[in-house]
């Protein structure tokens, strides 16, 4: 009965929530990470020259300065210290790069460049020679080359445009591999598959579709978010993993209701359940409405000419009956019977929250 009160319901007003009651089976490789298969951060601190007069002041930016002076004396040009340096040309910057897994010596990476001092703008500007390491302190890569922006900045005496951010670029293959991380996959026995969201189910049942291709590999689910596997084939790690990874799994998901009050998004789960509730929804729309009347004296009096302001004020209020919802039907069913109250999404979120409140939504409700 509840199902027909609700099909009722949703044929007479549009659908303004979009639901998907069923789950699709994914590849491993998109749902776990590999142990050992992971990029790594590096960083580095450059100069970035060239600039057309957007670069660091010498007198906010000490640092540049400095910079300046220790790069010079390196290339021959003596010391400087104390020396009236002005140079607008020139920036500080902060390079970030990630190290790919299995990146050989020789190969090239993007790397990120970021203003560290007061420059306005890198447009126009070359990182000079940049090495960048990683959290042991080794230098694992060397960076250099033309900056490209994205975003622009232009000033005049009494306005500015700005557009994205022009003190943030970024190069294309501008680093250089020097040094490689040991990592030695054919030695392995065994490998874990760590998941982006741990789940009981999910790793059980990744546990189970591996096991299910037979004389290629033993896994075991550690806990939620670890399976082990064991290759059986020792000389033949990279084809096992090669298959592993493209296995086909249902992931499973914990029931989530996901809330963005700023855009009025709403996201439900599939698993979404809620107890047969009945709900109301009402409200009152005032329409206020200004205009001017003259006030005009009679000819020959004495008296002058006035505005006189009149106001309309106007209540309307919405028809509002219950709809009733829920009963552990699915998340289509769901859908409709919010759908049937014929409200936005706004008044949805707030209906939501206040389902969860009365302790009628087995879901977690998150909102961002």
């Amino acid at each position: 009965m509840l199902k027909r009160v609700l099909l009722a319901l949703s044929l007479a007003l549009p659908l303004t929530l979009a639901a998907v009651d069923a789950q699709a089976q994914v590849r491993l490789k998109d749902i776990v990470n590999f142990e050992g298969v992971r990029s790594n951060q590096l960083i580095g601190y450059g100069l970035v020259v060239g600039l057309d007069g957007t670069g660091d002041s010498m007198r906010n930016s000490p640092f540049t300065r400095k910079s300046i002076e220790g790069m010079l004396s390196r290339l021959g040009v003596g010391n400087l210290t104390g020396e009236g340096l002005n140079t607008k040309n020139t920036a500080a910057v902060m390079v970030t790069a990630k190290l790919p897994p299995y990146a050989r010596r020789g190969s090239e990476i993007d790397i990120e460049v970021s203003s560290l001092g007061d420059a306005t703008s890198l447009r126009g500007g070359t990182l000079l020679v940049t090495p960048l390491s990683g959290a042991d302190g080794q230098i694992y890569a060397v960076g250099q080359g033309p900056v490209a922006v994205g975003g622009f900045s232009f000033e005049g005496v009494a306005a500015n445009v700005t557009r994205g951010v022009p003190t943030v670029a970024r190069i294309e293959n501008g680093a250089t591999v020097e040094q490689e991380i040991d990592f030695d996959l054919r030695k392995m026995t065994s490998i874990r598959l760590a998941l982006r969201n741990p789940d009981f189910t999910t790793a059980a049942r990744i546990a189970e579709v591996i096991n299910a291709q037979v004389g290629i590999a033993h896994a075991e689910p550690l806990d939620p978010g670890t399976v082990e596997v064991r290759v059986l084939d020792k000389g033949d790690v990279m084809e096992a993993l090669a298959t592993i990874e493209n296995l086909q799994v249902e992931p499973d998901t914990p029931a989530k209701v996901v809330i963005d009050a700023k855009s009025g998004t709403i996201v439900i789960g599939a698993d979404v359940r809620i107890d047969e509730v009945a709900i109301s929804q009402g409200g009152l729309t005032v329409s206020i409405s200004e205009s001017a009347e003259v006030s005009q004296p009679e000819p020959f009096s004495i008296g002058e000419t006035v505005i006189v302001p009149q106001t309309d004020i106007e209540v309307y209020e919405r028809d509002s009956g219950f709809a009733v919802v829920g009963g552990q039907v699915s998340l289509r069913e769901l859908v409709d019977g919010l759908n049937a109250i014929g409200i936005g999404a706004q008044e949805i979120i707030s209906i939501l929250q206040a389902i969860k409140a009365a302790g009628a939504l087995h879901a977690d409700l998150e909102v961002i």
